[in-house]
Order: C-alpha cells, then sequence, then structure tokens
C-alpha cells in the first residue's frame, strides 16, 4: 500500500521561504512519480510539481523559478522547497503517487494521495 506523508507546512510572511515533505517508501518511489499539488479555499485541485526517480522534475509554468522540487533517494522523501512566497500560494498542500516513472502535472493519473499540509502566506 503506497503511504504519503506531508509536513513542513505553516504561517509565514510574504517574501519568506518554506520547504515541504513528503515521506514514503523506497517500494512507492520505485513504482510510482511523486507530485505536489494545492488547492485554495473555493478552487479547484492546481498541479504544481512532479518528479520520479527516473524523470522530471516537471513543473506548472506559472510556478517555475520560485519552487523547486527533489527527491532524496536515502530519506525516500520528496520535498517541494518554496521561496518567494506570495499570498496567492496560500493553499493545502498535496502529494501524491501516480504509477509509473514519468512525471506529469495531471490531477487525474494520481492514485495516491496524502492528507495535506497548510500553508499560508500573510503578513
Amino acid at each position: 500500500q503506497v503511504q504519503l506523508v506531508e509536513s513542513g507546512g505553516g504561517l509565514v510572511q510574504p517574501g519568506t521561504s518554506l520547504r515541504l515533505s513528503c515521506a514514503t517508501s523506497r517500494w512507492t518511489l520505485d513504482r510510482y512519480a511523486i507530485g505536489w499539488f494545492r488547492q485554495a479555499p473555493g478552487k479547484g485541485r492546481e498541479a504544481v510539481s512532479s518528479i520520479s526517480t527516473h524523470d522530471g522534475p516537471a513543473y506548472e509554468d506559472s510556478l517555475k523559478g520560485r519552487f523547486t522540487i527533489s527527491l532524496d533517494n536515502a530519506k525516500n522523501t520528496v520535498y517541494l522547497q518554496m521561496d518567494n512566497l506570495k499570498p496567492d500560494d496560500t493553499a493545502n498542500y498535496y502529494c501524491a503517487a501516480s504509477p509509473g516513472l514519468t512525471a506529469k502535472l495531471t490531477p487525474s493519473t494520481y492514485d495516491w494521495w496524502g492528507q495535506g499540509t497548510q500553508v499560508t502566506v500573510s503578513s
């Protein structure tokens, strides 16, 4: 069974940085691409980034340059580094797993989802 545990969310001021973590297993990383998505209140789920052990990273165009995804094979963890945060980045952030090792940004291709971690950017 795929398990995904997000952490690292919080309340931060605009212009600062935050790093989210998605802890999973070696078994999962050997078979699934991992993606980050976000959902703000009243809005649909939005792709952020994706990576696998054999592909990626892939980014939503509007977030390139501020967000960086990385995969630590030793810790079986995927990170999302978010820099120069803006109030519009406020959302619940989810990591998810999609079968296969092609990095992808389409939410419907993801079968497994974590519980999410809240990020609030406010002064």
